[in-house]
């Protein structure tokens, strides 16, 4: 289906899914820099990815394997495997054909598996074989020689050469549904970053691989009441002061006679609970320790003769330490690259050298080469750009790769750098090699163009975007808020696609307004660290600081009539600010909100508000459920019933809480529907649904 005269914003969005289908992705670059390999769909409709080379020297783009031409009827998502699915739901994963790869080392292979078939496509051929397995795999990934794959199938890890003869590297003896080896635990995936769990040696004679015991996790169990004759499935979710699952790694020799022996790595997770990066490079295999509180992280060389670990470097912090993608990285000289906190702000270090200056915060390491560290950035000045930056290693000399003001992305190989850019000026985003070719972007171009301006508002600076209709013609307007708010995650930035939602609501007839307050990243360690063990005050003090200063920057705001709207953590920043400001704001939207810090993960919420076992009173006194009987103003909540991150609970025990009280309010249960809410018919609708309850409740 392509775009028609007939398309509204809210169907485009939904079927586009936010107007990114279509655009280049999962950019991997040989190291010799000769090959660009990423992913794509034929337009903006089609969210099947075929995948696609780029010869750097010719300019040339060919679709090495076609989805539509080759497997068309593989690429049926309910068919993944549920470890699958639960991986697409951890990465807000909405796509389908090819949405990962892997590749050898020098990126002449690609493997890959579709519906839970495994595939190898010879990039410079582009000839593609199936590979026959037994059972459906996941997450397949070539070694790096290019003649085994490795992958997962029904918990257990697996090895087979071209020819699909198979070995079973790692499996339990006896069977049981909460042991997996191979897989990343659930709060790795989903908090950490780490999606993966196992890893090939450089030499491709060994596989490192977690074993993920989730017995002493708690059970819960996801339903969907819409259809009572569907058995609720079970999911282990690690509330906040609960047991994590038992993590280990272990090493295994790959041969030819298929006899693999083990290595046990000397870890204990009583003393350190989180495994948060492991990396095996020629200089030898590295993994990154957090302790539970996450005020310590080890990094350690492990022995893998012996499993022995020696400790290489330890940073602590006394609030937390923040896992930045990337961090640490063993480079090929042997030094140890990471992104920690000096003088106030994230600095990129060389073992104990500080590479840059403090008025820059280092935001991820993207690649490494033999000469250069490649690394994203901002300046502390300005938290709504994203700049590559490339660090000499020879001289330790820094530079700026992206000069736009905008957001700034990129992978790298040899002398090849890519650079995905969006700008304000753009409704859509480039891709390019080496400053030269740009990669087709077959995304549509959105019905709306963003009339947005942003501003530093009050002492605080805090980054703010307002979006007003276009062409408005200066009368009073109802003031929307529309933040994120919280920790790991920006509204504000120089890109117009982050607004394109907020500009349909302007033109619906509102002064929208976005606001990342503190806690947000981008502005330095005591900004982020100026919300531990209270995810509430500040962070609403923030949004009224700059409600109250809309009058002088918008003379058309109408503060008598003011909204807000937000999704999981703007969904809670939404309720909590008709909970506590009901004479600031209005009405409120919260979509999957948590509502109970308790009913939160293990790793994201301990950070933060530390364990609910001895800060309970900072879990009580930022609890929307503890405070239903404040409720004075029209509240909507929203809610997918098959959310298994901020689980359904979270809204139905408000939404308890607030009837218990007698507190008037709307509840909308989206049976079948998880946090990312990927159905076209869900996601456009939910959209009219807010904006019909908005107008109602803020008219004069």
């Amino acid at each position: 289906m392509s775009k028609t005269v007939t398309d509204t914003f809210p169907r485009q969005f939904a079927r586009t899914q936010r107007l990114t289908v279509g655009e280049p992705r999962n950019i991997v670059v040989s190291p010799d820099g000769a090959r660009v390999v990423f992913c794509r769909s034929l337009g903006g409709s089609d969210s099947v990815n075929s995948l696609y080379v780029l010869d750097v020297a010719t300019s040339t783009e060919t679709c090495v394997a076609d989805m539509h031409a080759q497997h068309s009827s593989n690429t049926d998502p309910t068919l993944d495997t549920s470890a699958e699915q639960a991986r697409r739901e951890r990465a807000r994963e909405g796509a389908s054909g090819i949405v990962g790869y892997s590749c050898d080392d020098q990126v002449f292979n690609a493997a890959y598996c579709v519906a839970g078939k495994l595939f190898v496509t010879n990039l410079a051929t582009a000839i593609t074989q199936q590979i026959n397995t037994s059972e459906a795999i996941f997450d397949p990934r070539l070694s790096p020689n290019g003649k085994h794959i490795a992958y997962v199938r029904d918990g257990k890890l697996c090895v087979c050469d071209l020819t699909g003869t198979e070995i079973i590297v790692a499996a339990e003896t006896a069977p049981n549904n909460d042991i997996t080896w191979g897989q990343a635990e659930f709060v790795a995936a989903e908090e950490m970053g780490r999606q993966r769990g196992y890893w090939w040696s450089p030499d491709s004679t060994a596989i490192a691989a977690c074993r993920v015991d989730n017995s002493p996790v708690a059970m819960t169990w996801i339903g969907d009441p819409a259809n009572p004759m569907t058995q609720p499935r079970p999911h282990r979710y690690p509330f906040a002061g609960t047991n994590n699952a038992n993590v280990s790694l272990h090493i295994f020799s790959i041969n030819a006679d298929n006899n693999s022996s083990r290595v046990d790595v000397q870890w204990q997770q009583s003393q350190l609970e989180y495994l948060t990066l492991v990396q095996w490079t020629t200089n030898g295999l590295i993994i990154a320790l957090q302790n539970r509180e996450q005020t310590r992280l080890e990094v350690c060389a492990v022995h893998t003769s012996t499993g022995a670990l020696s400790t290489i470097r330890t940073e602590t912090d006394e609030h937390w330490i923040d896992l930045v993608a990337g961090s640490p990285a063993l480079l090929e000289d042997g030094r140890l690259a990471m992104c920690c906190e000096r003088n106030g702000v994230r600095a990129l270090t060389i073992d104990d050298h500080v590479v840059t200056s403090s008025e820059i915060q280092v935001r991820n390491i993207i690649a490494t080469t033999p000469t250069a560290i490649f690394f994203g950035a901002n300046p502390i000045a300005d938290p709504t750009v994203l700049h590559v930056m490339q660090c000499n290693l020879t001289d330790l000399k820094v530079s700026w790769l992206s000069i736009d003001t905008g957001v700034h992305t990129a992978a790298v190989g040899g002398d090849t750098v890519v650079i995905r850019s969006a700008t304000l000026n753009e409704v859509r985003t480039t891709t390019r090699v080496n400053g030269k070719h740009l990669i087709a972007n077959n995304a549509e171009t959105c019905l709306l163009t963003p009339n947005v301006t942003l501003h530093r508002v009050g002492a605080n600076r805090i980054a703010t975007a307002i979006v007003l209709p276009n062409n408005h013609d200066g009368s009073p307007l109802p003031i929307l808020f529309d933040p994120y708010g919280g920790p790991h995650a920006q509204r504000v930035v120089c890109a117009s696609s982050a607004y394109f939602a907020s500009q349909w609501f302007a033109n619906q007839g509102f002064c929208v307004v976005i606001a990342d307050g503190r806690g947000t990243p981008g502005r330095g360690t005591q900004w982020e660290r100026d919300v531990h063990h209270d995810l509430a005050t500040k962070i609403l003090d923030d949004q009224i600081e700059v409600l109250r200063a809309l009058p002088t920057l918008v003379p058309c705001a109408d503060t008598t009539r003011v909204g807000i709207r937000g999704w999981s953590f703007g969904g809670y920043l939404a309720a909590l600010a008709v909970l506590r400001a009901p004479d600031m704001f209005h009405a409120a939207v919260a979509g999957a909100p948590v509502t109970k810090w308790d009913l939160y993960d293990t790793h994201y919420t301990e950070r933060y508000m530390g364990n609910p076992h001895t800060h309970a009173a900072d879990y009580e006194s930022t609890s929307l459920v503890a405070h239903a009987h404040l409720l004075e103003r029209p509240l909507l909540l929203i809610h997918g019933l098959a959310d298994d991150n901020v689980l359904a609970a979270h809204t139905l025990q408000f939404s308890t809480a607030l009837l218990h009280h007698g507190k008037v309010h709307e509840l909308l249960a989206l049976s079948g529907v998880t946090h990312m809410t990927p159905q076209e018919v869900v996601a456009e609708n939910l959209l009219l649904h807010q904006i019909q309850f908005l107008q109602r409740h803020l008219a004069k």
